[in-house]
């Protein structure tokens, strides 16, 4: 085998070798998911807690949301870099219902970012009698949306309150 050779096979193993460090996934930034809905999170704490913010494009009252703070906190990650994760939404200002997600980050071979999710979402209910249909369960699917630097639910939400708010 020539120099050459043992070079470009050396790299390639270097290369398969360093790959999965490269799979890590971040929760911090920007998502989307399944349902149009997006999420931002800042970054992590040393500890693992971060918060955020959230657009829901689906509502209980089939009315305009607007962002709502999130919560939440991660599990430090294996030798995979595929941590779990827990947050919470008070969906604040259009809704009396607070929604709680547990989930995992992935990253596939070709290096997509996914969060696969479970969730509760609790409406608040005017009897014992109706206690019943207070809980919904659900799953989503996050994928990262590239952006800038800057914050990009800010946006977003004044094009809703735009439209929510009366003429005058």
């Amino acid at each position: 085998m020539g120099g050459g050779a043992f070079i470009l096979v050396l790299a390639v193993a270097l290369a398969e070798s360093a790959a999965p460090a490269e799979r890590k996934c971040q929760l911090s930034g920007l998502w989307r998911n399944d349902q149009d809905s997006l999420m931002e999170i800042s970054a992590l704490r040393d500890n693992g807690d971060f918060q955020g913010q959230y657009l829901t494009r689906v509502t209980l009252s089939g009315g305009c949301a607007q962002i709502s703070p999130l919560w939440g906190a991660q599990q430090q990650p294996g030798e995979e870099g595929w941590p779990t994760f827990a947050f919470t939404v008070r969906w604040d200002k259009f809704s009396n219902a607070t929604a709680a997600f547990v989930g995992q980050c992935f990253v596939d071979a070709g290096g997509k970012e996914t969060l696969r999710t479970m969730w509760l979402l609790r409406e608040a209910v005017g009897s014992l009698e109706e206690d019943w249909k207070a809980t919904r369960v659900g799953r989503n699917v996050f994928t990262r949306k590239r952006t800038t630097k800057e914050k990009i639910l800010p946006n977003l939400s004044a094009l809703c309150e735009a439209v929510s708010s009366p003429a005058p």
